[in-house]
Formats: structure tokens, C-alpha cells, sequence
């Protein structure tokens, strides 16, 4: 069953709202209901049906409700859906809120999407107010019609049963996000602090560099024998190394690791040290730590490739180091598990290859690719996947795909054809129809009056190339998106009635869940059955597995 609701209606008073039940297709088949608890009426109407709720903003919803202790269990976000089936019709970008989905439907001016508020920020005096919809239009009315035409527009894709399991996945992933975001992931402010000390030293006054660093800048610039260097800028150290006779083609760590000089080491622990201080150091914990929990804002989709990202807090960037503060609650556990080598595991699956999948049937799909192609050098194995999904094609990486393609034609073939696909500037779809945006046009970047140059052509090559290389690798990583957001979604749902463990973590292919001891075994076999069964989900009935490298732990750095 299907049941729209909105939040804010304007005639069921700042707690009520309204709701319509409707078939899948998007046809009322009630009056709208206007009332005055909407938390009420929609757990009333969660226990008696456990509907999927179309709502405008799926998390926004979750939030509401949270605070009443409601929640619901599936949903159909009006946004996140608006923004996959335009970017499946090619028009990836365009405002998808419920203001620009109907004017839109109505071909009437379609008004920018509001932008997000960072969290925690306070709104401006004169900051814009959101779009709104057009005059006389009720906020569940509008969901009743954008969800009809976007189930028409879904049902006539090519492959309307798989767009539809990614509109559902990625609808759950508004919940999820929500649900994370308000738990937290449980963080040691106190840890975190000992540990800035004993890394950095005493924290500093404001605008005064940590003791450690200073020292390290010090050390570096007499390695170096020039007095007063500032490490953090790259112009000055090149120029250092060049004076010492060591010519640097940028200051990137890998670069540097390949030289030979005892300001090398010295320069890399500064390097390390300063990106935790920026990144994560007194004025993040302050910020962002409370009640010890770390509640960043998670945003599903957030990347082309279907990717989460986070706004604000750095989520999915926690240094290794810096994970030594998050810890368990007392008699609590956390269960951090992440797949097996996912991407080229999603590729024999998408692919269909025999080999590669005969190799995914291994823990160790690098090992058993090595035994079969590469005289078991594991390294080399890898080396060659990775250059195949990535379009590493020169030197020894060159070689290697070359290796593969004779062992996995089809393997190959599948990311090549995508790469082809993309140089031509057409456009490729994860194996759910996720789609990538389309090229850049000169309609972009225009420059009238001037005549096409060789330069032109070159540039335009280059810019094939690479969106060639872009395209080859999203098939690969918006498919493997795609199984990572059915995986969370049903997690959540086999975790959904439980008061002794929370999901509380999601980055790529790596969930935490957050669980009390006594059932740390039966979270570790719900998260592989929950591996299963988005591999049953997305990919069919294929013999690809998905092993999930599960750690259960106190703190998340004893994980890997």
C-alpha cells in the first residue's frame, strides 16, 4: 500500500498534516485526510498496513516523526527519486524538489532547488526562502501528482523492475541517513582530546601552531638549511628541494616518499599531523562531538556514482588515527563489517564473465585471479583489475589488462564498451539505471566569434579520453552503489524492531552497527544475510559472492 503524506499542509496546525492513500499507479483512493497529530495518525496508520509513505522529503519526514518516537519502515522520496529519473532522461542537474517537479508537470518556469544549510548553521536575516508551490496548491496534492507521473515515467524505462529496486534503495537511504545523523556514531571526546595532546601537544591559543608542528617546521627547514620555511606551501618547498638539488614535480606524499633526503620523513609527519589538526583537531571535536555521539548530516546519492557523502564533519574521511576515539558504550559493541573487494566482484556480476565469476567464488578473488593469469603474483593480479576499471593502460598496468583480457574477455569488454560509450559522449547506466550526467558542451563554456585551432582538437581528444576513463569505471562503481544501498536498506530493515542494535555508520561498502554484546554473533550473521540478499536483489541469480569482512571490537581502529 501507498500512503503520501505532507508535513506541512497549512490547515492541520503546526503539528498536523495530511494524508491520502493511493494505488501504486498514484490514484487516490480516498478523500485527503487533514489532521491535527500527524505523528498519531501516521503510526496508527504504520502499525495497520506499514505502507510506503510518499513524502516531498523522506528524511525530513523521519525527523519529524522521530521526535514523537515514530518511525516508519519504507518510503518514496519525491526528491531523490526526481533526481535519478532525470539523470536517467539525460538531464542530470535540474531542481528536483516537489516545487520543481510539479511546475515542471504543469510546464510552468521551474524554480532552483533551495540549497542545503550546513548543519548547525543559523539561517541569515535575509537568506532566500525556499521555492514554493505554485498558488493554491496543497503540499499533498502536489505529492499525490509528481508521485503518479514519476511512476510513469519509471515504468517506461527498459528495465522498469530494476529502476524501481534503486528507487526504493535509494528512498530507504533517506531513512537510514536520517536515523544515523540522530543516533550518532558513539566518539570518546576525552580520547580524542589525549590523543590531540599526545599527537600535537598542549592545544594552542587561537590562530598559534601546535607545538609538534612547529617543531616539525623548524626541522624541516634546517634539513632543508633554509630558515623560516612554511611547510603547508608548496611553492616554498619546492624551491627548498630545488636548491638542495632534488627536483619535485608536486609536494604530494607519494611523490615524496620516492626521495631520498632526511627532510622527506620530517616533512611527512608534518604533513600527517596537519591535516588531523585541520581536519580533526580541538575545533572539530568542539563542534561536532556531543553527548558522545558524532551526528554529522550524511546525504544519500551525494556523488554521481550513487556514493554517499556527508556535509560538513568529514564523515566518510575519519583518519585511522583519529578512530582510536570511537568507542563502544559500556557493554556495547561495535560490528564493523566491509565487503570483500567489491568493485571487481560487481563487475563479474554485471559482466557475466565465467571467469571472473568462477574467481569470485574465493574470499581472496585476488589470489585465485593471480593462480589463473599472473603465475600467483597477487600483487600483479590486483594491479591488473584495478587498471582495468580505472583505464590504466601504459606501462606495466597496460600489460597486465592485456593479461586479463585474455583470461576475462567479457570482463573487459563490458568496462571498455562503457569507455567507448562515454568518448562518444553518450551516456552509461549502473546495472539498476543509475545513469552518469552527460558531457560537458560547448554550450557550457561559450566562446563566440573564435575559430576552432588544433589546440581545439587536442583538447577535445584529451576530454574524450577521460570522460571515457570516467565512464569506464562508473559502470563498475555506480553498479556496486547500487548493491551497497540495497544492502543498508535491508539491514535497516532486519534491524528495525531491535532496541539492542543500531546501524550507525555507512561509507562505500562499510556499515557499522553499534550493538549490545550478547547479540554481537546474530548482528554479524544479519549483515551477511543482508550481503545475500542485495546480491539476490540487484544482480538475480548469479554465483557471485559477496563476503563481508566482519570485525566485531571495542574501538573502530582495532577493526582492520
Amino acid at each position: 500500500m501507498w500512503t503520501a503524506v505532507a508535513c506541512t499542509d497549512g490547515r492541520g496546525g503546526e503539528t498536523g498534516g495530511a494524508l491520502v492513500r493511493v494505488d501504486r499507479a498514484g490514484t487516490p483512493l480516498e478523500p485527503v485526510r487533514v489532521v491535527r497529530d500527524l505523528a498519531a495518525a501516521v503510526a496508527a496508520e504504520e502499525a495497520a498496513a506499514a505502507p510506503r509513505w510518499i513524502s516531498a522529503d523522506a528524511g525530513r519526514l523521519a525527523s519529524r516523526l522521530a521526535g514523537d518516537g515514530v518511525r516508519i519502515r519504507r518510503c518514496h522520496d519525491l526528491r531523490l527519486v526526481e533526481a535519478l529519473l532525470l539523470g536517467h532522461e539525460g538531464r542530470a542537474g535540474e531542481p528536483a524538489a516537489l516545487p520543481a517537479s510539479l511546475a515542471r508537470l504543469r510546464g510552468l518556469p521551474v524554480p532552483a532547488d533551495a540549497p542545503a544549510a550546513e548543519p548547525g548553521s543559523t539561517p541569515a536575516l535575509f537568506e532566500p526562502a525556499a521555492p514554493a508551490l505554485p498558488a493554491g496548491a496543497h503540499e499533498i496534492d502536489a505529492a499525490v501528482a509528481v508521485y503518479a507521473e514519476q511512476h510513469r515515467r519509471a515504468t517506461a524505462t527498459s528495465r522498469p523492475e530494476r529502476i524501481a529496486l534503486l528507487l526504493a534503495a535509494e528512498s530507504a537511504g533517506a531513512l537510514v541517513a536520517e536515523e544515523m545523523g540522530r543516533l550518532g556514531l558513539p566518539w570518546r571526546a576525552d580520547v580524542h582530546h589525549d590523543l590531540l595532546t599526545r599527537l600535537l601537544g598542549p592545544r594552542p591559543g587561537a590562530g598559534v601552531m601546535p607545538r609538534r608542528l612547529g617543531e616539525l617546521a623548524a626541522a624541516v627547514g634546517a634539513a632543508l638549511g633554509v630558515r623560516g620555511l612554511h611547510p603547508d606551501s608548496p611553492q616554498e618547498v619546492v624551491r627548498a628541494f630545488g636548491q638542495a638539488g632534488i627536483r619535485l614535480s608536486s609536494t604530494r606524499s607519494w611523490v615524496l616518499r620516492e626521495v631520498d633526503h632526511p627532510a622527506v620523513p620530517l616533512l611527512l609527519e608534518y604533513k600527517e599531523l596537519s591535516r588531523i589538526h585541520t581536519a580533526h583537531g580541538w575545533s572539530w571535536l568542539a563542534e561536532w562531538v556531543h553527548d558522545g555521539r558524532f551526528r554529522p548530516q550524511y546525504v544519500p546519492g551525494g556523488v554521481v556514482s550513487g556514493r554517499w557523502a556527508s556535509r560538513g564533519g568529514g564523515a566518510l574521511q575519519i583518519p585511522r588515527t583519529i578512530r582510536q576515539a570511537v568507542i563502544a558504550d559500556e557493554g556495547w559493541t561495535l560490528v564493523v563489517a566491509d565487503a570483500c573487494q567489491l568493485e571487481p566482484r560487481v563487475l563479474a556480476a554485471i559482466s557475466a564473465d565465467p571467469g571472473l565469476t568462477a574467481a569470485s567464488r574465493d574470499a581472496d578473488l585476488y589470489r585465485t585471479t593471480a593462480a589463473e593469469a599472473f603465475g600467483g603474483d597477487r600483487d600483479r593480479a590486483k594491479i591488473g583489475i584495478l587498471a582495468a576499471l580505472y583505464g590504466q593502460t601504459s606501462g606495466e598496468a597496460g600489460m597486465l589488462v592485456g593479461a586479463l583480457r585474455r583470461r576475462f574477455p567479457a570482463a573487459v569488454e563490458y568496462v571498455e564498451h562503457a569507455a567507448r560509450q562515454g568518448e562518444a559522449g553518450g551516456l552509461v547506466r549502473s546495472f539498476l539505471g543509475r545513469t552518469c550526467p552527460p558531457p560537458a558542451t560547448e554550450d557550457d563554456h561559450p566562446d563566440e566569434g573564435r575559430e576552432p585551432s588544433d589546440g581545439d582538437d587536442q583538447r577535445s581528444l584529451r576530454a574524450g579520453r577521460a570522460r571515457g576513463r570516467f565512464t569506464r569505471n562508473f559502470v563498475v562503481q555506480a553498479s556496486a552503489a547500487d548493491w551497497a544501498a540495497t544492502l543498508i536498506a535491508v539491514l535497516r530493515t532486519a534491524l528495525f524492531e531491535r532496541r539492542d542494535a543500531e546501524l550507525v555508520f555507512f561509507q562505500h561498502d562499510e556499515v557499522i552497527v553499534h550493538c549490545r554484546d550478547e547479540v554481537v554473533g546474530e548482528v554479524i550473521r544479519l549483515i551477511d544475510a543482508a550481503a545475500r540478499d542485495a546480491a539476490r536483489l540487484v544482480f538475480g541469480d548469479t554465483p557471485v559472492r559477496f563476503p563481508m569482512e566482519t570485525a566485531a571490537v571495542r574501538c573502530y581502529a582495532d577493526a582492520k
